[in-house]
């Protein structure tokens, strides 16, 4: 069997680059720099260039006719954010077709911890914040930042069993769709109804794509980018348009699998066939040819919102994610904490993803069993699932993101609930980390199947 070329001197120097990159973990541990990078920025002696950089440099944009001029700071949140959002709704369809969510019986128990750990959380901040001046916050202690807990689950190994990482991803993705509910239902100001009219006519014309059976990304990214400019002119927030705009892309092959080989060992042997008469220095006429019934069989064969998943998420888990902290976590940290966690704000959103998730996680999948709704999976204990409700409790990006909208205006109570939720995440992190495992470590741990 003939090798494959070496590798060029360039390609070995990136090995240990790309090695990290490939690694489930790397996109979190990129979060994590930039947070860190904001908040010592931010509490540097260059502090108040942090709120300069971000909210008072503006970026404009025209075409047609059409100008948009905001902070570097909303171009982020509000213009790359959507990409992240679309990449979420491309795996919360993936999931609910094909994966975890596609039947009830798979379904019904991260549905039911994903239920429990919004609502309990959302419940401890309302009671903290009735009334009081945070009282729009409850919504932040209901995220679950899919990157750090899965991330954190990878950095553990093999000593976390491959049934625990499914259920946790399929948590975190039933928990994003009630996430994504949230911001497009309670964090939405007054809606003009142009801007609802061109969001209804790009929809309709990316599912009409879809009816069409049309499979060309530009096609696509042309209604998207009409869809997100009708929600930045409705008053509903663009990230909602992600979602939308994802599940109009097209989720069926062209061709099975039979159809792909029957094509391929057609084109293969062509290939062959042309080589074996002397044409085997420059591709050919026949061999072009065939090369390009495999590349069109390539597409047909591959799922649509596969492909796009697969090329969106490198930019979203190492560009868009790390940046979006880099500008939101820069909090100034004063003197004073004691005054900032006894504050019902911080109070309501600690308590709601240090106690909250795991609690209300934990007391539903339990309901869910014990009613016979749900069987918790092979090789996954009751310990283990606390352990995830814990690290469930990691809200940074999705709890940040709602924290700007329930706070932006109010930049004291956002300070605080970004202080508050970088905390939590951090005690979440370690008290799920901590607690799987003690349970991979053979203490045991009751199971049921329901």
């Amino acid at each position: 069997m003939k090798e494959p070329p070496g590798k060029t001197p360039a390609e070995r120097l990136a090995q240990p680059f790309l090695r990290f990159l490939h690694t489930a973990a790397s996109g979190g541990i990129l979060l994590l720099i930039g947070a860190v990078l904001a908040l010592a920025w931010a509490n540097g002696p260059w502090g108040d260039s942090y709120v300069e950089v971000w909210k008072k440099t503006f970026l404009s944009f025209e075409f047609a006719g059409i100008s948009i001029r905001h902070p570097l700071y909303w171009w982020i949140n509000d213009a790359l954010m959507v990409i992240f959002f679309f990449v979420v709704g491309l795996e919360i369809k993936r999931e609910v077709l094909l994966g975890e969510l596609s039947s009830a019986r798979q379904a019904a128990l991260p549905i039911a911890a994903a239920i429990g750990g919004m609502l309990v959380p959302a419940s401890l901040y309302a009671l903290l914040n009735q009334g009081g001046t945070g009282e729009s916050g409850w919504g932040v202690p209901m995220a679950t930042d899919i990157a750090f807990a899965v991330g954190i689950l990878s950095l553990l190994g093999r000593r976390v069993p491959l049934a625990l990482k499914v259920f946790l991803l399929a948590l975190a993705i039933a928990d994003d769709i009630g996430a994504v509910l949230v911001i497009a239902i309670f964090y939405t100001g007054d809606i003009a109804r142009e801007g609802l009219l061109v969001i209804v006519a790009a929809f309709g014309y990316m599912v009409l794509l879809n009816r069409l059976h049309v499979r060309s990304p530009i096609l696509y990214l042309a209604g998207g980018l009409v869809m997100w400019f009708g929600f930045v002119k409705s008053g509903i927030h663009p990230t909602a348009g992600g979602v939308l705009a994802a599940i109009a892309i097209p989720a069926r092959q062209r061709i099975d699998i039979d159809d792909f080989l029957s094509i391929s060992k057609d084109a293969l042997g062509e290939l062959e066939e042309d080589r074996n008469r002397g044409s085997d220095v420059l591709p050919s006429r026949i061999q072009r040819q065939a090369l390009s019934r495999l590349d069109r069989a390539t597409d047909q064969v591959e799922l649509p919102i596969r492909r796009l998943e697969g090329a969106l998420h490198p930019w979203v888990s190492y560009l868009i994610m790390p940046l979006f902290a880099f500008a939101n976590a820069g909090v100034r940290i004063e003197a004073g904490l004691g005054a900032v966690f006894s504050h019902p704000v911080t109070l309501g959103i600690v308590l709601g993803l240090v106690v909250g998730k795991p609690v209300g996680i934990f007391l539903l999948s339990w309901i869910a069993v014990r009613l016979r709704l749900a069987r918790l999976p092979s090789g996954v204990t009751w310990r283990s699932i606390i352990g995830a409700g814990c690290l469930a409790g990691i809200g940074f990006t999705m709890s940040i993101f709602i924290a700007s909208l329930a706070f932006g205006g109010e930049q004291e109570l956002l300070d605080k609930a970004k202080i508050a939720i970088l905390a939590a995440s951090l005690v979440s992190g370690l008290l799920g980390a901590g607690a799987i495992l003690v349970s991979a470590g053979g203490a045991g741990g009751s199971r049921s199947s329901g």
